[in-house]
C-alpha cells in the first residue's frame, strides 16, 4: 500500500475508534466506510474493516449488519486481488457488488497509488 495511502486508511481506522470510543457509532460507521473505500484493493486492510463493521454491527445488535460482514471479511481474503467494486463503501446495506462514486478527496489519492 502506498504511503500517502496507508497513512489516511490509518487515519480513517483511528477517527473511528474514536468515534466509537465516544459513543457514536454513526460517525463511527461513516469513517469505515472511508477506510474500506481506501484499503478495498488490499486482503488485509479489506478484511479488517470488514471486521470492525461486524464489531460495530454486533454492539447495534443488527443481525443484518453481523451476516453482511461475516460474509464480506471472508469476500475480501479471497477476491480483493482479483476484483472489488471501486466505492463500494463495505456495509450491508449496499450490494457488495454494486461500484460507488469516490468521494472526490479519496479519488485524488487512489488515483495517485
Amino acid at each position: 500500500m502506498h504511503n500517502a495511502l496507508k497513512s489516511l486508511y490509518r487515519d480513517e481506522l483511528a477517527a473511528a475508534q474514536a468515534a466509537e470510543a465516544r459513543g457514536n457509532l454513526p460517525q463511527a460507521f461513516a469513517h469505515l466506510e472511508r477506510a474500506h473505500i481506501l484499503g478495498q484493493r488490499f486482503a488485509l486492510a479489506h478484511a479488517a474493516t470488514h471486521l470492525r463493521m461486524l464489531r460495530l454491527g454486533w454492539q447495534l445488535r443488527d443481525a443484518r449488519e453481523v451476516r453482511g460482514q461475516l460474509s464480506r471479511a471472508l469476500a475480501a481474503l479471497l477476491f480483493s486481488r482479483i476484483w472489488v467494486p471501486v466505492g463500494n463503501t463495505g456495509r450491508a446495506n449496499v450490494s457488495a457488488f454494486r461500484p460507488m462514486p469516490l468521494p472526490e478527496d479519496l479519488a485524488r489519492v487512489l488515483v495517485e497509488s
